[in-house]
């Protein structure tokens, strides 16, 4: 029991020993799986919660306050356990000894980067698909919350264990991609020096096509006008795809977003052999695909009904609310018969979990796709759908006006390039994915508490502050570099960190890595940003102590045991600060200017 206090373990072993005293008073056929281990809602309660007495209650023929007595005597045995307290009708509240924090300090230490890691993924592959914005033009802010998420989930993700791939989805094909060719060939003629006077409604108005209409006149000259539409629309159409794609390339580049694969929805049907043709008969020969009818939509009128005899993948069948149909009155494919050729891709690449990071306005989809997934492979592979909802942009609390440069939406980057890529990054995880945000362009660089990813990295950098007047006051030979330091802090007799205030800062660095694996297993990056908010509200709280109590200040010249065993308190929750930020792609300051 003594080794209990390393890193994400703690929790887990300390369930561990609760099973083990359930099943010596119950004995081994007790039912275990709703027994938890977790922080008290209310912190004064203690460090750990039990709710084991109220779960087995029934099974051990007891009233859970009398089975909490008999759980309780047993676990104040526990060498690590320095009280036990029942509360209400027979939750069991435990209150561990200080040694329990400043073992989980020391792992800190001993395992710097590594602090926080964890194995539960066990190396299973994950795709990460987000963005995949129509390739129509620059990224708007809403697509930069999109971004962002996904991009922080992945790395969550591989904090956790999991080998993940990041990947866009590039919608190449379709009416809207037409539209966008139509546009750059109307820019390509204004290149050419024609008036083409106010842009007609219902093509892209926005000033980022003129480099594809200059493009395509350097490279085809006058030829272009003397074809037919059918011959240069596919010409304009790459041309600009492959231009906006740089773009967009361009703008996740400023947030420091890169993905692994850019996969073209195209490619599904012209790279050599028809995929969504090939998954229509995989359905139809389970007997999946039907020639039917499917009745109105009831309540708002559906843009994809059509009242015909119609290809239709029985949806119903795997939850979803209604049929739906794969071909359009045409003959070509719908979006959907695509979608579910592009899953089936996903499944036969290898991946068993897969994660789609949607806009607000895609929630609808989700039950059709969940049901293709389950017919295409056979309920072996699980989708998470997160919706990312709306960003509401404000300065001072004002709508921001809307750019000339795009013709109605702010870009991504103008809001990168006025507040910078941190700010950006961190506001836009500082709120639960599916919650609308309101992000403050004046209000996100504000020098306060206020401002949460000002506080944060300030955290890192007063810390590194603290390393830099230590080394000059009282330990000269203090390493610069964070390896050697770790190891210099690692035999600080941290022992003598004690006070109240100390304390609560240790019990919030030890619950780091259980914060990390309990992320990674709800999808929610967002716990990483409230939890290091958390954590340098605390360090700041206790800088600020120091000031009125000279006792509690970080460096005490003529007590240097104190002194290095508070700096090893400082490593620590730089350490932390470093990892949380590094997974919400944010960087971790050593001065702030």
């Amino acid at each position: 029991m003594a080794g209990i206090a390393t890193t994400q373990h703690l929790f887990a072993q300390m369930l561990a020993r609760v099973h083990a005293v359930c099943v010596a008073e119950l004995g081994a056929s007790a039912d275990l799986s709703r027994v938890v281990v977790e922080p008290p809602k209310d912190p004064t309660h203690g460090d750990m919660a039990t709710n084991a007495a109220m779960v087995l209650a029934k099974e051990a023929k007891a009233k859970p306050r009398d089975l909490a007595e008999r759980i309780a005597a047993r676990l104040r045995s526990e060498d690590l356990i320095a009280s036990v307290d029942i509360a209400g009708p027979g939750f069991i509240n435990l209150t561990l000894k200080v040694t329990a924090w400043t073992d989980t300090l020391r792992s800190a230490l001993r395992e710097g980067n590594a602090f926080g890691q964890s194995a539960i993924g066990a190396g299973e592959k994950v795709n990460v698909e987000y963005v995949s914005a129509n390739p129509t033009g620059p990224m708007h802010v809403g697509h930069c919350r999109g971004a962002v998420f996904g991009d922080a989930l992945a790395s969550l993700l591989q904090l956790a264990g999991f080998a993940v791939i990041r990947e866009y989805y590039i919608n190449d094909a379709g009416a809207q991609v037409d539209v966008l060719a139509r546009s750059a060939f109307l820019r390509y003629r204004e290149a050419l020096g024609e008036n083409i006077g106010e842009v007609p409604e219902g093509l892209y108005p926005g000033d980022y096509l003129k480099p594809v209409g200059q493009a395509l006149a350097a490279e085809h000259g006058k030829t272009l006008l003397a074809m037919s539409e059918a011959d240069w629309l596919p010409v304009a159409r790459a041309k600009a795809i492959a231009m906006m794609m740089e773009m967009i390339k361009g703008d996740l580049a400023a947030l420091n977003i890169r993905h692994d694969v850019f996969f073209s929805e195209r490619s599904l049907i012209t790279s050599g052999k028809n995929r969504v043709g090939e998954t229509i008969d995989f359905l139809r020969a389970k007997g999946d695909i039907y020639e039917g009818r499917l009745p109105p939509p009831k309540g708002a009128p559906v843009d994809d009904y059509e009242d015909r005899e119609q290809t239709l993948f029985r949806a119903t069948a795997y939850g979803d609310d209604v049929d739906r149909p794969l071909l359009k009155s045409d003959g070509s494919y719908t979006y959907f018969a695509s979608d579910i050729a592009y899953h089936k891709d996903k499944f036969d690449r290898g991946f068993r979990n897969l994660v789609d990071v949607w806009g607000a306005d895609h929630g609808g989809y989700i039950k059709r796709v969940e049901a293709a997934i389950k017919a295409v492979t056979g309920g072996r592979a699980a989708l998470d759908v997160k919706i990312v909802q709306l960003v509401k942009l404000l300065r001072n609390g004002e709508p921001v006006k809307m750019s000339k440069r795009s013709g109605d939406f702010v870009t991504l980057r103008e809001v990168v390039d006025e507040v910078g890529k941190d700010a950006v990054r961190f506001m836009m995880l500082y709120r639960k994915n599916d919650a609308v945000l309101d992000f403050d362009l004046a209000k996100v660089i504000e020098q306060s508490r206020d401002n949460p990813v000002f506080y944060v990295q300030y955290g890192h950098a007063r810390g590194h502050s603290i390393f830099r007047t230590a080394r000059a006051e009282v330990f000269h030979d203090l390493p610069d570099e964070e390896g050697a330091r770790l190891a210099y802090l690692g035999v600080a007799v941290v022992e003598r960190l004690t006070d109240p205030a100390e304390l609560s800062l240790l019990r919030k660095l030890a619950v780091y890595p259980r914060t990390v694996e309990a992320a990674a297993a709800a999808h929610e990056p967002h716990r990483i940003a409230f939890y290091l908010y958390d954590l340098a509200s605390e360090f700041h709280a206790l800088w600020t102590k120091g000031r009125d109590l000279p006792y509690l200040r970080f460096i005490i010249k003529d007590d240097a045991e104190m002194t290095k065993a508070r700096l090893a308190m400082v490593q620590g929750v730089v350490t932390v600060l470093a990892s949380g930020l590094g997974v919400l792609g944010v960087g971790a300051p050593y001065e702030m200017r």
